[in-house]
Parts: C-alpha cells; structure tokens; sequence
C-alpha cells in the first residue's frame, strides 16, 4: 500500500488568500507546505470569471497586497487580465511556484486523534497526510445557476458568467441574461454593443454607485516608479475612505448612508430618463443592505434600443426562451446566467470530518460560525481564509486574508514552540465570540433584508460588523488562553 504524502501544511486553494499564506510561511522559515489547486493555474476567481468587462470593484492601489506594491496599473479600477497577471508575478516572485500543485481537487479530509494528522484524499485518487490542513477556497468560487424550471430544455447556448463561452458569437444574436448583481452589470454594458437584442431579467434592483474609472497616463506611472511612497498614500486614502465614509453607513451613521444613497440616486437620476426603467431600478432597501455595485456603464446600457430591462418573475425556461409569470414568451439565441455563487454551505464540494467523525456541514448546519472566522472547535488544526463572517461591505478582502494569514502562522509557530502536536480552539471561546459577533451584526444594515447572499436564514454568516482596521487589531496576537492544545 502506498503510503500518503506527508507535509507541515496543506492549504487548499491557489487564489489571493492561499497565495498570502504560502508567502507568509515561507517569511516565517516554514517550507514544509504544499497548495493544492483544482484548476490548472493559479488566480482563483480571477482566473475562472473570464466574462467580458471583468474588472474589480475595489480601487487597484488598495486591491493588492500590501508587501507587494504594482506602481503601473493600467487603471484606477484595474481589469482581469491586469489582476490575473499580478498574482502570478506575485507567485514568481515570491517562489512558490514549487509549492503549488495544480489540477489537484480535494474531495476529503479527515482527522486522526490519534496521529493529530490530516488525512486528505483528492479526486484522482491520490492522498495526502498534513499537520496543518487551511481552506483557502473562498467564499464566492461554486457558481449558482437556479433551479429554473425547464432550464435544461433550453435548445441555443446556456452558460454561466464564471464558465464564459467564448468561442459563442453574441453578435447579431438574442441574448436573454438571468441575474443582475456584480459580474452581470459589468458583462453586460459590453454585450449591448454586440448583441442584436438583450434582454435581462432583474430579480430585485441594487443600489449602483459610478464608478468613474480612470487610466494611469504613462508619465503617472513613471512617477510612481520612482516614489512608491506616493502610490502607498494613495492606497491609504482609499482605505481611509471606506473606513470613515463607507463603513459608517453600514453601522447605521445617518449622515453616511444619506451621502451614499445620493450618490447612487444622482448616477441612476442622471443616465436614466425613463421613468418607468427608473422605478424598476430603485432597490426598495436600504443602501448597503446588499452589496453595493461599483460600476461604469451598466445604466447607460440599459438606455439602449436594444436592451429591455425585465422585472417580471421568471415561470420556466423554454427550448426558444423565457417564459415569465405573466405568460410572456421572450425570445432568445443565447441564455447567459449571471447569478453569482454558492456562498453556503462553505467549502461547498470537500467533505471534512473533525475529531468525533463529525462532518463539517453537520457542525455548522445551523449555519456556520468561526472564531476569528479562522477556526471552529471539534476540528483541531483546521484553518480558513475567508471564512464564516470575515467578508467586507466596504473595503478590500485583502486586508483581511493578510490579517488571517499572520494568526494562522502564529497558531502554527506556538505549536512547535510547545512541542505539541496540535491546537484547536475552546467551545467555549469561540461561543463567546459568536455570541458578541451576531449581538453586532443585529445592528448592521445587513440585518434589514430578509434574504441576500449575506445570510442563511435569519443568521448573518459572511460578513465582518466591524471595520478593516478592528479586524486588523482583532487578529494582531493569538490568545493563546482561547486555545486547548494537544500534547
């Protein structure tokens, strides 16, 4: 029988936050680590949404690390491509690319008491042993295409935003697209210029803030080249800015929320004459109670001929079309869904058995919690990276994967500093935790909704109540008296 391979640390994932971790580790002379990689190639969501018009919602100087400064952005607002070519240089530079397995997909893992070890087995068969195991899969990579009656019947092209045909030629063609929220309005203003009729079918209107992007000219990026120091203010204005202006909102500052909902209201008052396309756009929700989309150019689209904007129920997809509640039949060549991800259960796909056998989506049936959003009693030297409640309204997830990362590097170092063999977190603490954490979510915006990707059921389950700079200071030493270790 061939033995499984044993490592330090297996982090699973190659996207942003594995990325920050293997780099972390390797700052703190632990080189025993492998990242196992489902697709061929690193970039985690940048890689797989492809769509045209991809671009990130977060300004570039703040939407990178902050070990590792890009003073050339193309853009305020960078695209795909940009980002894509960004983590993989980081890689290089870094040198991890030797660490880094891909077309590697883990299926499950289980611990052994006994060894304090990991066991993993992979989908093509192939097992692995580790002390450490951390999930770095994220919180938004298992695309979600509804349950649509009839959807399989649909006879043209159907396809998901993160799975992009683009051997699919759109133009001249009908194009029917199911979703509206952050990939949807950015593919969409560039399929109003190809395709002969759009038609798109809104759920619920979201609040849309302009973006007004803007390319670096070469002389900017010279100058940035030879001060970095100027692109680090420009990264701290931006997280200043979310910090003071943007959080506030999202804790109930009147103030705040009445500059963003203007903001948003003069973008849509401003693009939009129609007053009937006008109705269909304004959420009936408080502003930041859903995610707030960063955009340039999706109102403007939606004013074209040929675009029509749908706000009726959607009944059954048909082999010609889209059958909505009122009975009408719209046509269509092409179906596009644009309808995000599978944000519950986490680490969708991997089953992950702790210390009793117990399942990890059994443990966290009523909805998952963690503490710090990094590590869940029962599962001992078991880590997440953008895990439960660790998600940000207002600012960049970066800064939180770099906070996690250090915690998680800590939690490794004071293992071996104590010639233990493993770490896990008190029941206790972490229910003290989570107690504090959802008495604070109580009073965010995100609780004033009864549905958003935000939740499960009543239960607020992504998102962070507290600012970047809170979570930053949260995770800046380990409490060692909120851990039970394990000789």
């Amino acid at each position: 029988m061939i033995q499984p391979t044993l490592h330090k640390c297996v982090i699973i994932g190659a996207g942003f936050s594995g990325i920050c971790l293997g780099i972390q580790l390797k700052k703190a002379g632990i080189n025993d680590f492998v990242i196992l990689e489902k697709r061929g190639e690193v970039g985690g969501t940048w890689r797989d949404n492809h769509y045209p018009g991809a671009e990130c919602d977060v300004p570039s100087a703040l939407y990178s690390f902050s070990f590792e400064t890009k003073t050339d952005w193309d853009y305020t607002w960078s695209e795909q491509p940009q980002i894509l070519d960004y983590i993989k240089a980081t890689v290089r530079r870094h040198e991890l690319t030797q660490h880094i397995r891909c077309n590697k997909a883990v299926r499950e893992a289980n611990y052994n008491p006994g060894s304090a070890r990991w066991l993993l087995r992979l989908a093509d068969g192939e097992t692995l042993e580790t002390q450490f195991l951390v999930s770095a899969v994220g919180q938004l990579h298992e695309p979600n295409i509804p349950n649509i009656p009839g959807r399989e019947s649909f006879s043209g092209p159907s396809f998901h935003s993160a799975n992009w045909q683009h051997d699919v030629d759109l133009r001249g063609k009908s194009v029917a697209v199911i979703g509206n929220a952050a990939s949807a309005v950015q593919f969409i203003p560039e399929l109003a210029k190809h395709a002969a009729q759009l038609s798109v079918f809104q759920r619920s209107a979201n609040w849309v803030a302009r973006k007004r992007d803007m390319p670096y000219s070469e002389r900017q990026k010279n100058l940035r080249r030879a001060l970095p120091v100027l692109q680090k203010l420009t990264r701290l204005k931006i997280y200043l800015r979310n910090e003071w202006l943007v959080f506030p909102g999202l804790r109930g500052n009147r103030l705040s929320r009445w500059l963003l909902r203007q903001s948003c209201l003069s973008y849509l008052d401003s693009v939009v004459t129609d007053a009937e396309l006008r109705r269909k756009l304004l959420p009936d929700y408080p502003i930041g109670a859903k995610r707030i989309l960063v955009v340039e150019g999706y109102y403007e689209a939606l004013m074209r001929e040929n675009v029509a904007l749908v706000d009726t129920p959607i009944r059954a997809i048909e082999p010609g079309g889209v059958r909505t509640a009122d009975g009408t039949l719209t046509p269509c060549d092409v179906l596009v869904y644009g309808t995000g991800f599978v944000t519950n259960p986490f680490l969708h796909g991997i089953t992950i058995r702790g210390e009793s056998g117990t399942p990890l989506a059994q443990h966290w049936q009523r909805g998952a919690r963690a503490y710090l959003g990094i590590a869940t009693a029962g599962f001992p030297n078991l880590f997440f990276l953008y895990g439960p409640n660790t998600n940000l309204g207002h600012n960049s997830i970066l800064l939180m994967s770099e906070s996690q990362s250090r915690l998680i590097v800590q939690a490794i170092q004071l293992v071996d500093a104590n010639a233990v063999r493993a770490l896990q977190v008190r029941a206790e603490a972490e229910r003290a935790y989570d107690d504090r954490l959802q008495h604070r979510l109580r009073h965010m915006v995100w609780s004033e909704v009864a549905q958003s990707w935000y939740k499960t059921d009543d239960r607020i389950t992504n998102n962070w109540p507290g600012s970047a700079g809170e979570y930053r200071r949260a995770t800046r030493r380990l409490r060692q008296r909120d851990f039970l270790l394990t000789p």
